[in-house]
């Protein structure tokens, strides 16, 4: 690494090998960050052949990229991915190091700061330099209230949410890529036995553009075969509030709020919700609002920028309909 005081974030990949687009939001976070200290960029990504993942990310804003490589690392596995990012850290102080606010980063963040003895902010929706200091901002009280937090040991450790930074265009000058083989002293407790694929695989919540959520109202599994045709035409994801996947018409994935997942779509549509505070901390991050509830007095619509006060029966085939008719040409495909 360039040494210590620099900002350093926890690069994630898609499916596809590329860089997640939560982690290229990072590095333009940590860019202004690093910008803002006077200190170095340095992106760090763990896994098996990261070398085209590593060079993108060197050529979007990092001084230096280490890729971190071992076979073992191929999926996520907390006990080896803490044991190489400690092997890492414990030779040089950075002043921060950022991860996505997703299921690596809500597992791996909270133990590399228990073993390093170091301060954590999670679910952050900002960070800013202000007197030569790192301030993070986080929700509070279900969503209701935003707390500005400082951590005061030497560096400092934070879950980013997804939006809050704005990936940068690709750099003339790319940064270095440092590749370093992994080794690993303790035996592994934990082994993947298997790998199940998910068939006809929506896009990633985190990352979807559009995500169309249930809610109770739904009433049963039936209305979320609509919502899915809804979500494909759009280019997005289904998601749901936590009734509908206690009563088992969504897969715990698909939650949102918080107790699930966290999403900041350009577009959320929320279909039978009632806009509980729990749900709400899930979602407001999110660009535009879209309401479909019946009650006219439902919360939600207070939250929404736009509202349909109807059935959701009747007004989402005829949504859904009307969709495909203005987009013929998008043959029934995403129509974003």
């Amino acid at each position: 690494m360039e040494g210590s005081g620099s900002v350093v974030i926890l690069a994630e990949t898609a499916e596809s090998g590329a860089p997640a687009a939560i982690s290229l939001e990072l590095l333009g976070l940590g860019r202004d960050l690093a910008d803002g200290l006077g200190a170095d960029l340095s992106a760090v990504i763990l896994g098996s052949g990261m070398g085209d993942a590593a060079r993108e990310l060197a050529a979007r804003g990092a001084d230096e990229v280490i890729q971190l490589e071992h076979a073992s690392l191929s999926t996520y596995n907390p006990e080896l991915y803490q044991e190489a990012m400690l092997g890492l850290l414990k030779s040089f102080t950075p002043r921060v190091l950022l991860a996505g606010h997703t299921a690596m980063g809500q597992d791996l963040l909270p133990r590399l700061a228990f073993s390093l003895s170091c301060g954590l902010v999670t679910d952050c929706v900002g960070a800013r330099v202000e007197g030569g200091q790192i301030l993070f901002v986080r929700p509070v009280y279900g969503g209701n209230a935003l707390a500005t937090q400082r951590v005061t040991t030497a560096t400092a450790m934070a879950t980013v949410r997804a939006r809050v930074g704005e990936a940068k265009a690709p750099t003339a000058t790319p940064g270095e890529v440092k590749v370093i083989e992994a080794s690993f002293a303790a035996p592994v407790r934990l082994e993947p036995k298997g790998r199940e694929t998910l068939e006809d695989r929506e896009c990633p919540l985190e990352e979807a553009p559009v995500v169309v959520s249930g809610g109770r109202g739904m009433g049963g599994e039936e209305g979320f075969a609509l919502l899915r045709e809804l979500a494909s035409l759009l280019g997005g994801a289904v998601g749901a509030s936590r009734p509908p996947v206690d009563s088992g018409w969504a897969p715990s994935t698909c939650q949102v709020g918080i107790t699930g997942k966290v999403v900041a779509p350009d577009i959320y549509i929320a279909v039978a919700i009632s806009g509980s505070t729990q749900h709400l901390s899930g979602m407001s991050e999110a660009g535009k609002i879209v309401a479909i509830n019946k009650d006219p007095d439902a919360y939600i619509f207070k939250v929404s920028d736009y509202g349909v006060v109807g059935d959701w029966k009747q007004v989402l085939p005829a949504f859904t309909a009307a969709l495909r008719e203005a987009a013929p040409e998008q043959g029934g495909a995403r129509w974003a």
